[in-house]
């Protein structure tokens, strides 16, 4: 199997698949409504933001796989429409899971030679280190959501 479809894989598999935390993205947001996404504990970020956050970053190294320029910027990467319903809650959650999908698949397109070239410019390193410090993001921010979640829980 090569290398693009490997780590399209692993990006799969935290979205939607069976990984080594056996647990994935999209199961665990089914559980969480609408009212919980939005609910802020302590001073972290709330569940819906960090959705949006870790797609903003997806959707700015996806503009780059598909020949385009990097636009994102860190000042906007927590403006995220207000989620003032179950529709909108699922809105995002769905846009989260196409992109997810559409990032999975640039990846997979992509020869297994263009890995090593650099990203953008020199000083952010090669394609893979940007790729796989993105899918280390996601896990991280993941865990900050099953952590939040769990608080909320405990406290009803």
């Amino acid at each position: 199997m090569s290398l693009s479809k490997q780590i399209a894989n692993y990006v799969r598999d935290i979205y939607f698949g069976k990984n080594w935390t056996n647990s994935n993205i999209k199961e665990k947001l089914e559980d969480v409504d609408w009212m919980q996404a939005i609910t802020i504990v302590n001073s972290y970020n709330t569940t819906a933001m960090l959705v949006f956050y870790t797609s903003y970053y997806l959707i700015g190294i996806m503009n780059i796989l598909k020949g385009g320029t990097l636009d994102i910027r860190d000042r906007f990467s927590y403006e995220l429409s207000p989620i003032k319903s179950a529709e909108d809650w699922q809105e995002l959650k769905n846009k989260s899971f196409d992109e997810a999908e559409e990032y999975a698949r640039l990846i997979e397109e992509m020869p297994d030679d263009k890995f090593w070239e650099n990203f953008v410019k020199e000083e952010y390193g090669n394609y893979y280190r940007n790729i796989h410090g993105s899918i280390e993001h996601l896990y991280y921010h993941f865990g900050q959501i099953i952590l939040i979640e769990q608080s909320i829980l405990e406290e009803v």
